[in-house]
Formats: C-alpha cells, structure tokens, sequence
C-alpha cells in the first residue's frame, strides 16, 4: 500500500464528493420513481373504477377491458415490489389476479386482502404523502 500524498488525498476527496453526489442523486431519482408509482396506482383505482361505472350502467361487462386491468394491476405490483413499497405492491398483484379470473379467489380472501378501489387510492396517497416529506 502507497502512502497518502497530497494529490493522492485530493484524488481521493474528489472522488468521495462524486461518490457521495451520485448517491444523492439516485436517492432523488428512487424517490420520483417511487411518487410515480404511487400515482399510478391511483390512475389504475381511476380507471378500474370508470369501467365498472360502465358495467353497472350497460351490464355489459368486457374482457378485454378487464384483461388489460389484469395487466395494469400486475405491472404495478411489479413496479411497487421493486421499489419496496410492499404492502401496496401485494394488493395490487391480487387486483391483477381478481381481473384475470375473479373465480380464482376465494371471497373471504378478497375481503381480507382490502383490495377496494376506496382503499388503493387512500394507501397511495399516504405513500405519496409520506415520501414527499422525506
């Protein structure tokens, strides 16, 4: 190991602020990512509850809207689970098997999993809430 001479020392702080400056900076880029997910969440809450709207005023329910609900709401589960937002990301997932095939679950599960649009919408704002403040 070589001494530490001054330029070698200056090296070294300079690369420590550049370190510490990207990690900074990736910090802000998850925390908008994070914000970006949580919104979309209440997009997807948007947007699922527009459809059933649509359903219980024509009675015509459509499978290619809920196949691409099923889609949205598994995407998010992905998304939030990376980003660690776990509890969200789980309700989401089931959101997305509830629009692939509702008869998959069982209906007291969907009770316990608290997956109502009222409710998505309540945790993505109190997440979008509390990583703002961070």
């Amino acid at each position: 190991m070589e001494p530490l001479t001054g330029s070698s020392l200056w090296e070294l702080i300079k690369h420590l602020r550049q370190w510490l400056a990207n990690l900074n900076r990736a910090g802000e880029q998850r925390k908008q990512q994070s914000v970006e997910a949580v919104r979309s969440v209440i997009v997807a809450s948007r947007s699922t509850a527009s459809y059933l709207r649509q359903v219980r005023e024509t009675g015509k329910p459509s499978h290619d809207t809920e196949a691409k609900l099923s889609e949205q709401w598994t995407r998010l589960g992905f998304e939030l689970r990376d980003l660690g937002l776990i509890k969200l990301a789980k309700r989401c997932d089931i959101s997305g098997r509830y629009w692939a095939d509702a008869s998959q679950l069982e209906p007291d599960f969907i009770e316990k999993a608290d997956i109502s649009l009222e409710r998505m919408e309540q945790l993505a704002r109190s997440l979008e809430a509390e990583i703002s403040r961070r």
